[in-house]
């Protein structure tokens, strides 16, 4: 089958009312023509069609498809500006022409693809329109980043759980704001629900249920959407300052925990919810947002307190062999104790006793086997927990009295406080040396001074917020309770039990 020369034009209206003489549709059909010489043609002519696009050129689509069947050898053009107006849409087509095995020819540019020559220039404009991609990219990035640095307005991109948005005008400025929806009630329950020291997530999913409440992930609700009741998007729910009312404890929190902040303390205002924004060069920051947050401050960090408990004692079911696995550590080593079992010489009686992971290690533990047995810990533990829960109840009468513990951090505070103004006042008459001692000075001390505060806040929430009201029971009837129920009191209550036979037991409470 011989193939044809294909000839394209096309003229916009505006080329027609400017009365370009040499774009009209005869001048290129003429110009064209005498390029052809013997060779079969066909003209696609397109008048009064806009080159933004090819996709409302009919005759442009006719010798794409003619193309692609085998019709056509090589295409001329004027002006590559007649294929399209786009640069970048010009050299995709072009480039799906090689496929086909058709070449290019433009009469005013050198572009003409059935040589080796014009396809090399091609590529390096495709180069150099893969580089304007990337450019425009990482202005957009900017854009975004300059933005979300300025306003508290929603970025876009996947709608957050509990809210949607709308065109609101803040400070002058027109964008997205966030508004609660129709699921918020339920991220207002699951915070409500796993604040509480002896729930779980599981917990947290089985009250949504039983409550009816829509908080399917992707818009459905829990009975309906049964695939996405998983517990890691509650937990990521859980963990999101987006919801939190953010006031000042807020500012403190994030500021101890090394989070570069945009807005200073007068923007936590304990209305409005946050942006933790990760940019994908540099460091993760916050922002206040328009939005209304859901969640008051004190759930928010009592839910951050546990979660972060748990994560440094996970709930790995290993607690079978004791309730305290995971809690247990050597004294000398750090490392965490194991529970094996050992049988007599008839094998008619079984014991258990601790052996420490530490030994085992290239630098060994100085002891591998304890004369502690678990019985005598299990006791010993179970007991100081007794004691802790009614020092607390006693506590939770005096709530307004502040720890000895808390006076000693207030005092630390004051003493850095003061360390720093004697500084800064000498830095008017330091030399440089001086200068410098005084800056890195000042650093150290802010750095420990937030160390301190966080201690104190968490201090101060736990002694006067926790609720003991759902200890007490499951204390009472401690001998009917399975290990994992025994298991989660203890995790709630306590941070580590440090053990050795030389001193005994340590248990560190985090309550």
């Amino acid at each position: 089958m011989n193939k044809i020369t294909a000839i394209y034009v096309r003229r916009s209206v505006s080329d027609r009312d400017k009365g370009n003489n040499s774009l009209s549709i005869d001048a290129q059909k003429e110009e064209c023509i005498r390029c052809v010489g013997n060779s079969a043609y066909r003209i696609y002519c397109d008048d009064g069609k806009s080159g933004k696009d090819v996709a409302h050129r009919p005759a442009f689509m006719q010798m794409m498809s003619d193309a692609k069947e085998g019709l056509i050898d090589k295409i001329i053009v004027k002006k590559y500006d007649r294929f399209s107006r786009n640069m970048r849409e010009y050299l995709n087509v072009t480039n799906e022409l090689d496929k086909y095995g058709v070449g290019v020819i433009s009469l005013s540019e050198p572009f003409n693809t059935s040589t080796k020559e014009g396809r090399m220039m091609r590529n390096n404009l495709l180069n150099f329109a893969e580089f304007e991609r990337e450019t425009i990219a990482a202005r957009v990035a900017d854009a975004y980043n300059t933005k979300a640095h300025e306003t508290g307005f929603y970025q876009g991109g996947k709608m957050y759980y509990g809210y949607t948005s709308e065109r609101r005008t803040v400070n002058g400025k027109t964008g997205s704001v966030l508004v609660p929806s129709e699921n918020a009630k339920a991220v207002q329950l699951a915070y409500e629900v796993y604040k509480e020291p002896q729930t779980s997530l599981s917990d947290v999913i089985n009250k949504l249920r039983e409550s009816e409440v829509k908080i399917g992930i992707d818009g459905g609700d829990f009975k309906t959407v049964k695939k996405n009741m998983d517990r890691s998007h509650v937990s990521k729910l859980l963990e999101s300052p987006l919801y939190v009312r953010a006031d000042k404890n807020i500012y403190a929190y994030f500021v101890s925990n090394g989070v570069e902040i945009i807005d200073d303390t007068e923007a936590f205002d304990g209305v409005h919810g946050l942006f933790i924004h990760r940019p994908k060069s540099g460091k993760p920051y916050i922002k206040v947002g328009y939005h209304e947050g859901l969640v008051d401050s004190e759930t928010w960090l009592a839910v951050q307190d546990k979660k972060s408990h748990n994560q440094k004692f996970p709930n790995n079911k290993t607690y079978v062999n004791s309730w305290l696995t995971g809690l247990m550590r050597c004294e000398y080593c750090g490392k965490c104790l194991a529970i094996s079992y050992g049988w007599n010489a008839a094998h008619t009686k079984q014991w258990r006793y601790f052996l420490d992971r530490g030994a085992y290690d290239y630098n060994g533990c100085v002891q591998k086997r304890l004369k502690l047995s678990p019985d005598e810990v299990e006791e010993a533990v179970f007991n100081a927990m007794k004691n802790r829960l009614d020092d607390l109840v006693i506590a939770k009468r005096e709530s307004n009295k502040s720890t000895e513990a808390e006076e000693a951090l207030k005092a630390d505070i004051l003493r850095i406080d003061d360390e720093i103004r004697k500084l800064l006042d000498r830095l008017a008459d330091a030399d440089e040396i001086l200068f410098d001692y005084i800056q890195k000075r000042v650093s150290e001390l802010h750095v420990r001074k937030s160390e301190l505060e966080e201690k104190l806040r968490t201090q101060s929430r736990k002694h006067k917020e926790f609720n003991t009201e759902p200890l007490k029971n499951p204390m009472k009837v401690w001998e009917s309770l399975s290990n994992e129920e025994k298991h989660v009191l203890a995790v709630t209550m306590i941070d580590v039990i440090r053990i050795s036979d030389e001193n005994g037991i340590d248990i560190q409470f985090s309550i």
